[in-house]
């Protein structure tokens, strides 16, 4: 018998590396200064720890020419993206231009874009193929004259495809577009020329990659300016004004320094214990659908649907077992937009199980979970 349940949810979030904490540990009640406040020593200790990390993370993601600011997470990265561009481009040229993106982006895109709707900007909603991954040929058409902004994400967060940003990115540029890609479930994940290259914003969180919870950070272009969505202070060159939460961003350097030291590791251990996973799930002969390519997908990620199975039933008979999920923490137990954008009937949204491993997830737990997953499934069956 298990004494706890089996966590198999870890890109809803991560616990924090040991390192990572220790790491954080002197800012708490000892470097614990305002960095803003550069006119004592305290300040300017914590000013100093806060470019320690700034310089840390741009080293490690080797950016050029492109500068970071830090957030709250990557909800407020991508509304800051999407919102602050967007804004600034229409008080520079007066004009509500076209924004694309994809039906199956993370809602905190979604959102933010069809606010942008309601302001006045048009939207373009690309459906993906029955895989998930996007058209491109698609994409081309749906540009207009008028389109300033582009918004993919480089791997989704339920069904961990990966998008072709690279390609995306360079269609972007021949037309002078902006291009914004959320890459919060990435660092760590996928080899780092994937992540940091061409794309003009990009967003990152740093629970996705255990560090802290409450801060992320956005990427931009040295040359891109934001309206801001906040006013007072001055912070992060204008863009995001409040005080910095310096533990949290020592914590989230680290975070990346180790992700980054440890991907190839990561790929290699996790993409063979998930491709375990499905091949023990599916010697049994269990009716499944996969969602999304599996040839392009995060290493960590199983997203599956059970055909013919009560999805209420399933969940509820798994839930003390295993630490799984059926979409996007941020969907308040709704069904799946992104299984439904591809093609998923309303039950077998209902009816599917997003798998995700992490560091710490071992052969015996992913062991385990193909025993209980087959006989919830075979119990339901009967």
């Amino acid at each position: 018998m298990l004494s706890s349940p089996i966590l198999l949810d870890y890109q809803s979030s991560t616990p924090c590396h040991q390192e990572v904490v220790d790491a954080m540990k002197p800012y708490w009640n000892q470097i614990f200064g305002n960095p803003s406040s550069k006119s004592n020593l305290a300040g300017i200790s914590s000013s100093a720890a806060l470019e320690v990390s700034r310089e840390k993370i741009i080293q490690k993601l080797n950016l050029k020419n492109q500068k970071i600011i830090f957030t709250s997470g990557a909800t407020e990265a991508n509304n800051l993206a999407l919102l602050g561009y967007a804004r600034d481009f229409h008080m520079r040229t007066g004009s509500f231009g076209n924004i694309i993106t994809l039906k199956t982006e993370h809602h905190a895109v979604l959102e933010p874009i069809r606010q942008l709707a309601k302001e006045g900007f048009t939207i373009t909603e690309i459906s993906p193929q029955e895989n998930g991954l996007i058209n491109q040929e698609i994409l081309l058409k749906a540009i207009k004259k008028d389109t300033f902004l582009v918004s993919i994400m480089l791997a989704n967060n339920e069904i961990g495809v990966i998008q072709p940003v690279n390609d995306i990115a360079q269609i972007c540029k021949s037309r002078k577009i902006i291009f914004h890609t959320d890459a919060a479930q990435c660092i760590g994940y996928l080899p780092l020329n994937l992540i940091s290259r061409n794309a003009n914003m990009i967003t990152l969180s740093s629970h996705k990659i255990y560090g802290p919870k409450g801060v992320g950070l956005l990427i931009i272009d040295e040359d891109i300016n934001l309206e801001p969505l906040l006013f007072g202070g001055g912070q992060e060159f204008g863009f995001r004004p409040g005080t910095i939460p310096l533990p949290l961003i020592v914590g989230f350097a680290k975070a990346i320094e180790i992700a980054i030291n440890n991907t190839e590791k990561n790929i290699s251990k996790l993409s063979l214990l998930r491709n375990n996973l499905l091949k023990g799930i599916l010697k049994t002969g269990n009716k499944v659908l996969i969602n999304g390519s599996m040839n392009h997908r995060l290493p960590h990620n199983l997203n599956i649907t059970f055909l013919d199975l009560s999805g209420s039933r399933l969940h509820k008979e798994l839930k003390s077992k295993i630490i799984c999920s059926s979409g996007s923490a941020c969907s308040n137990g709704m069904p799946s937009h992104v299984l439904m954008a591809l093609g998923r009937s309303l039950k077998e949204s209902e009816s599917s199980l997003r798998l995700s491993l992490g560091i710490q997830t071992s052969h015996d737990d992913i062991n385990n979970a193909i025993v209980i997953i087959n006989n919830v499934v075979h119990a339901l069956r009967k």
